[in-house]
């Protein structure tokens, strides 16, 4: 089968969990055998390997939002420097906000799909997909719903669409603004063939908000488990963060366990390790975040960069994971990650943590560094615990966060929408 995927580029400073939910899904379905395409928004893929074939950039984010900005379209002299490969890496360089202010009119253009500056985009890419001729477009989010369309006027073509965490988008837009992104996203729904999401939590979030759509099918995201499977483990017990290091994803909350832990002394030689990656609006957060790491600097390691090449390696470096969140994921792939590789994690009780950890480690609440540094105690603290979790966590991974299982089910999604 022959899959045309349409998805957000992005910046390769940091570990950008959709960004990689879209690169799994591509590359688990080439490994099983199938004609796999990724087309490329706004900014050139860092870190996709195994697929036949990677498109040219739609949408280039420097011309983009200097048209949205100004509503003319751009000389060709200008577009030509601002759509070079230098000035691209520039702006993936920057980029990294997890807010839409200042991109009110570029989210509201993708899911609206009316104005100039989108049309003149659209009709290349729809041109170029009329060459390519895939039997299934998979669109990386409903925030692109607007090409979906686009798409059905010029191609008739089944399109999936995934869900997954739009809400913290559309809800840092100002009120009139996120209504109308809703809307639209309601309005076009019709133009989908098929929608999927990551967790039962998640499909739950969207019959409570968009109970206009039709029921997401729910595939769990799976991993090339082979590649994070280690039998090496560090000789002091670990804590391990990985995910962007700022404070949304809870890095303080877990520093500060990490120094209640260390002042009562009950886990001899504990360690901190951090990883991840980072983008200048963080570095304010992650001074004081060091500082209060200070009195125990000698016992916590920070991994400065972040490289796809360096990033399963980590999991061989730690005893346990937790990423305490402060908003509310459909799904962590870091979860699925640290599982294959038998790590057990140490979440909080919101979200699809519950549901996504299971047996595989454990959860607590309310999400404060007191509530943390407990249970990571425990786990740490209780080996026979600390086994079962481990046992469990890669029980998981191969039962639910395999990347052949999750191309089975998108395979199935896919034929019955070209069957029928």
């Amino acid at each position: 089968m022959k899959i045309l995927f349409i998805v957000p580029g992005s910046g390769d400073g940091y570990y950008c969990g959709n960004c990689f939910r879209d690169n799994l899904h591509a590359q688990a379905l080439y490994r099983a055998g199938h004609e796999v395409v990724v087309l490329p928004l706004y900014l050139p893929l860092k870190f996709l390997h195994d697929v036949s074939q990677q498109a040219p950039l739609f949408f280039p984010a420097t011309t983009f939002y200097l048209e949205q900005k100004t509503g003319k379209k751009t000389p060709s002299w200008i577009k030509r420097i601002l759509e070079s490969r230098l000035a691209l890496d520039m702006a993936g360089a920057m980029s990294g906000t997890t807010t839409a202010a200042g991109m009110e009119d570029m989210t509201l253009s993708m899911i609206e799909g009316e104005d100039r500056t989108f049309r003149r985009n659209i009709s290349q890419m729809a041109d170029w997909i009329k060459l390519e001729q895939p039997q299934v477009i998979h669109l990386s989010s409903t925030l692109l719903i607007g090409i979906a369309q686009e798409l059905k006027k010029a191609v008739d073509i089944p399109i999936v669409c995934s869900l997954q965490d739009e809400e913290v988008w559309l809800d840092s837009l100002a009120a009139d603004d996120a209504r109308r992104a809703w809307t639209g996203i309601v309005e076009r729904a019709g133009c989908i063939d098929s929608f999927v999401t990551s967790s039962l939590y998640y499909q739950q979030i969207i019959r409570e908000r968009l109970p206009q759509l039709p029921c997401p099918a729910v595939v769990y995201p799976g991993v090339e488990t082979a590649r994070y499977r280690t039998e090496s483990w560090p000789e002091n017990p670990t804590i391990g963060f990985f995910y962007r290091m700022n404070q949304a994803d809870g890095l303080d909350i877990l520093a500060d366990a990490f120094v209640l832990l260390k002042e009562r002394g009950s886990l001899p030689g504990l360690k901190l390790r951090i990883g991840g990656g980072y983008m200048s609006p963080d570095k304010s957060f992650l001074r004081q975040v060091r500082k209060k790491l200070q009195p125990y600097a000698d016992d916590v390691f920070f991994e400065e960069s972040y490289s796809w090449e360096q990033h399963a390696g980590f999991y061989s470096k730690i005893t346990v994971l937790s990423v305490p969140l402060r908003f509310s994921e459909g799904i962590g792939l870091y979860l699925c990650e640290a599982f294959a590789a038998g790590r057990p994690a140490v979440e909080p009780s919101s979200g699809s943590f519950p549901e996504i950890v299971g047996q595989g480690g454990l959860t607590y609440s309310p999400n404060h560094p007191a509530a943390l540094a407990e249970q990571l105690e425990r786990l740490l603290g209780d080996h026979a615990l600390f086994e079962r979790c481990s046992r469990e966590a890669s029980l998981l991974s191969r039962q639910r966060y395999d990347e052949r299982l999750m191309a089975e089910k998108l395979l199935e999604i896919y034929r019955g929408l070209v069957q029928a």
